[in-house]
């Protein structure tokens, strides 16, 4: 697909970002590596090969009594006596981290939460259970959850905008004097009130911050929308008779998003900072959830074990870092001052 000569000096500019450039494929790489967190910590085996056949219990729970055992039960693949029968008669191959986010790891040698060593590089927390695979696991939900919540306040904020905009006069008016009630309200203490009721979950956080979090787009595109609706072509659509969506899909909207994908990068982070900020507070996902605030939150609670402290810390401060960064060169790259290669 050939790219226009604008979208050829956008490419060029965020590329000229060096910075925002390798952050990009920093977290790209991240990312995608904790997308396949099940093949990376887990306290099953990817393969089992036991007694001439070939097993997966990665993705299907087998009951002990498949391997010789005498339970009905899920098989606990740490047992050593179920160990002992497996290595009888064939082998196992186990992911990089033998351990789930919820793995309890057994015989330590001094009480959990235990210091990073070499079966546990990131020591264990205080209901020892691995640093290192909750840390993988709750990289990848902050993240898709940062990303379903940017998106889809994105569009919500991009159409109510986008309404205020283009008709003005009193639909303006009403959907401003909305926003500043709504705006107003106590995000914090509604919470609150909602954990007291029903236990929040994934999909119930996200339902509730996105009441609040589709205004921020809003501002920026009802601007874009009161200039452009006045402008020569766009009057000249709408004397040939094209429909109201259609103007402000085919017309405006795309001078609008150069400002939207500015900001988005840091509405993302954003995201990412309310729920570990919720799940630091103890208001966000359930107990036992991987998660970066309920990290920080222990980190906290056991001073005697700093890396639980430092590995939060460091983790979040990377995730935000190279996302600042990303927006950084986004920005650039949308800003028309600037020539290819970076230069003004």
């Amino acid at each position: 697909m050939r790219l226009s000569p604008l979208n050829r000096r956008r490419l060029a500019n965020f590329r000229a970002n060096r910075r925002g450039y390798w952050s990009l494929w920093i977290f790209a790489t991240l990312f995608t590596i904790t997308l396949f967190a099940e093949l990376i910590a887990n306290d099953r085996p990817l393969l089992v090969r036991y007694d001439g056949a070939f097993f997966f219990p990665v993705l299907v729970d087998y009951p002990e009594t498949t391997f010789g055992g005498f339970f009905p039960t899920r098989t606990d693949y740490h047992d050593p006596e179920v160990q002992a029968l497996i290595n009888e008669k064939g082998w196992m191959v186990w992911p990089a981290i033998p351990f789930s986010y919820q793995t309890v790891v057994k015989g330590l040698p001094v009480p959990a939460p235990s210091p990073p060593s070499s079966l546990n590089l990131l020591g264990t927390d205080d209901q020892a259970r691995d640093v290192l695979a909750r840390v993988i696991y709750g990289f990848r939900i902050s993240v898709l959850f940062g990303f379903t919540l940017t998106i889809i306040s994105s569009i919500i904020g991009i159409a109510a905008g986008a309404v205020q905009g283009y008709y003005g006069g009193w639909v303006d008016l009403a959907f401003q004097r909305f926003i500043e009630i709504w705006s107003g309200l106590p995000t914090l203490y509604l919470l609150i009130i909602l954990a007291s009721i029903i236990t929040p979950s994934f999909w119930i956080l996200l339902l509730f911050l996105l009441l609040f979090s589709w205004m921020g787009l809003v501002g920026v595109v009802r601007a874009e929308f009161l200039r452009g609706r006045n402008f020569d072509y766009v009057r000249a659509a709408k004397a040939l008779g094209m429909s109201d969506i259609r103007v402000m899909a085919r017309h405006i909207l795309p001078n609008a998003m150069v400002a939207t994908l500015t900001f988005m990068p840091f509405i993302l982070a954003g995201s990412v900072t309310a729920l570990t900020s919720l799940d630091f507070l103890g208001f966000g996902l359930p107990p036992g959830s991987p998660s970066l605030g309920e990290l920080l939150a222990q980190g906290k609670n056991n001073l005697q074990a700093p890396w639980l402290g430092i590995t939060g810390f460091v983790v979040l401060a990377l995730q935000l870092t190279l996302l600042t960064f990303i927006g950084e060169a986004v920005r650039d790259a949308f800003d028309p001052r600037k020539l290819p290669g970076g230069r003004r």
